[in-house]
């Protein structure tokens, strides 16, 4: 078990580590619509990559889902076949936004063994997702 402090100084050298290896500009929060971004999430038990869509007008933010279900085969057939779709996930905070989701179970970000098979997955996954994103954007925004 690390310490806080441990911990802290632990994720600061796997998110170096990872930039090193794959040195580039993620898109995540410059999608240019509001509260709709792309996330990295690790922990203990498994990494996942993640598209958020936060907006505080329910309806917006359910518009903004159900347009990526509507690419849902595409989706998973051109660029990530595993992604999970949650129109109503509920935040620790209590906050409800939709997510929309690929993970790898069974890593952990404390043990360094693991590292190179968490950039590698965060790289195909991110950047598969980055690519459908640029790809329709204009559809997607069109809400």
């Amino acid at each position: 078990m690390y310490s806080k402090e441990e911990n802290q100084r632990l994720k600061r050298e796997f998110w170096i580590a990872f930039a090193e290896k794959y040195p580039r500009k993620w898109l995540l929060y410059d999608t240019k619509i509001k509260d709709f971004s792309f996330k990295f999430f690790v922990d203990n038990k498994k990494a996942q990559v993640l598209i958020d869509i936060e907006h505080r007008s329910t309806e917006k933010r359910i518009a903004y889902f159900e347009k990526l279900v509507s690419l849902k085969n595409i989706l998973k057939e051109e660029y990530v076949s595993s992604l999970v779709y949650e129109q109503d996930y509920t935040l620790e905070s209590g906050k409800t936004i939709s997510r929309i989701w690929v993970e790898k179970l069974h890593v952990s970000v404390s043990n360094r063994t693991y590292w190179d098979e968490i950039f590698d997955f965060y790289y195909e996954n991110m950047n598969a997702l980055e690519l459908f994103y640029l790809e329709y954007d204009s559809y997607i925004k069109d809400i």
